[in-house]
């Protein structure tokens, strides 16, 4: 006699953007696997309400009190059971809720430290999206993974590459691994001349050759930030010293990434630019299921190419090591310089060659102070006092 299959249960917070919406669409292609506990979204209000519609969550969650109340009225108006919360700490609420099994972290920014936080210490399964969490998070964010006893899934397509091509126990991956190479695009810029930067617009630089992301993550690929936070999340993720953690240009992005063992084998994961691997696979693990992608063809491939990141082009990128060398909350300095620099050039307020000159700037002028980054309180105080740093940084540089 076959027992019955309990169906996980998830909630996907930031289920308006990219990640969230691919996110459902693997789901939709399992609904005897998985059901969809809770939402969330910071304010599409039209968005959210079509997929509480489609879903029937028991929960939605908009941290705009006024966006809430918005999608509350609509949801009573067509006889929607979804009970709508909002604030911050609901979005901890639905992360660390008894009933929830597993837990998508999409939220883009910082704003996903708390929320992914609590459901670390929840014990969740957490498929991991938001970088910013352990960048941001560090130390901390890996203590309470392991104080929780929470499963840990990279989503991003390069971490869940290096994660595919290392063996389940953790224990051994010391012995293995020489370096990691985490593979870039090197977004529309790769080949332009570093002299005409300056000029670049953000619908250029939201138009990404390869993959579609949303605003934010499209300028930090064209800069590089991108990866640069990608080098601090894979030491964390897996433990190594940065200078194990090497970064290539490979414009095809059918590469994610690789494991240069310590015997010189190289383990690389391959497939076609489709996001919905990573989560499938996090959603899945240790089994795998279909992600509703198109299959590689081997035979059409007529190069893989790799090449160095041209330091002129992407100086970013370069952040990420000396961020790392330096005290720790660094890194927190570095990401909320970088949000608040690429949200002031998607509003026409910084060049985008500026972008890096506010980060270096920030870097240089602000220091963690004496016990910022021993709670959650404190590396989000460091957080505001960077922002708040930055914007006069960029009110000063756009006059």
């Amino acid at each position: 006699m076959t027992a019955s299959f309990q169906r996980q249960r998830i909630s996907v917070l930031g289920s308006t953007g990219s990640i969230g919406v691919n996110t459902l669409d693997v789901l939709s292609r399992h609904p005897d696997r998985y059901e969809v506990f809770a939402l969330s979204a910071m304010s599409r209000v039209d968005e959210l309400l079509a997929q509480c519609l489609h879903w029937q969550p028991r929960f939605a969650v908009m941290p705009d009190t006024a966006a809430a109340a918005r999608l509350r009225e609509r949801l009573r108006e067509q006889g929607s059971r979804t009970e709508v919360l909002d604030g911050a700490p609901a979005l901890c609420d639905i992360a660390a809720h008894p009933d929830v099994d597993m837990v998508m972290g999409a939220i883009v920014g910082a704003a996903g430290l708390a929320p992914c936080l609590a459901a670390a210490r929840a014990g969740k399964r957490l498929l991991l999206a938001n970088k910013e969490a352990i960048v941001v998070g560090g130390a901390l964010f890996m203590q309470a993974v392991a104080d929780g006893g929470a499963t840990l899934l990279p989503i991003d397509s390069e971490h869940s590459a290096i994660f595919q091509c290392l063996p389940e126990d953790r224990s051994t991956w010391a012995q293995r691994i020489d370096h990691i190479v985490l593979t870039a695009s090197g977004g529309p810029f790769r080949q332009r001349d570093p002299a005409t930067l300056a000029a670049i617009t953000p619908e250029q630089a939201c138009a990404h050759p390869n993959w579609v992301m949303g605003r934010k993550i499209s300028v930090d690929s064209a800069t590089m930030m991108n990866k640069a936070l990608e080098v601090i999340e894979a030491r964390w993720l897996f433990g190594l010293d940065p200078a194990k953690i090497r970064v290539l240009i490979h414009p095809q992005s059918i590469v994610h990434s690789m494991v240069v063992c310590r015997d010189m084998s190289v383990l690389a994961q391959m497939g076609t630019p489709d996001m919905r691997v990573p989560i499938a696979y996090g959603l899945s693990f240790p089994a795998r299921i279909d992600a509703g992608a198109s299959r590689l063809e081997l035979e059409k491939l007529s190069a893989l190419s790799f090449e160095e990141a041209d330091e002129r082009r992407f100086p970013g990128l370069f952040l990420s090591w000396r961020a790392l060398r330096a005290a720790e909350g660094t890194t927190t300095v570095l990401n909320a310089a970088n949000e608040e620099a690429v949200d002031a050039f998607l509003n026409r307020r910084l060049r985008f060659d500026q972008i890096h000159r506010l980060n270096v700037q920030c870097l240089d002028e602000l220091l963690p102070q004496a016990g910022e980054c021993s709670s959650v309180e404190g590396l989000l105080s460091l957080d505001a006092r960077v922002r708040r740093h930055a914007q006069a940084l960029i009110t000063s540089l756009a006059a």
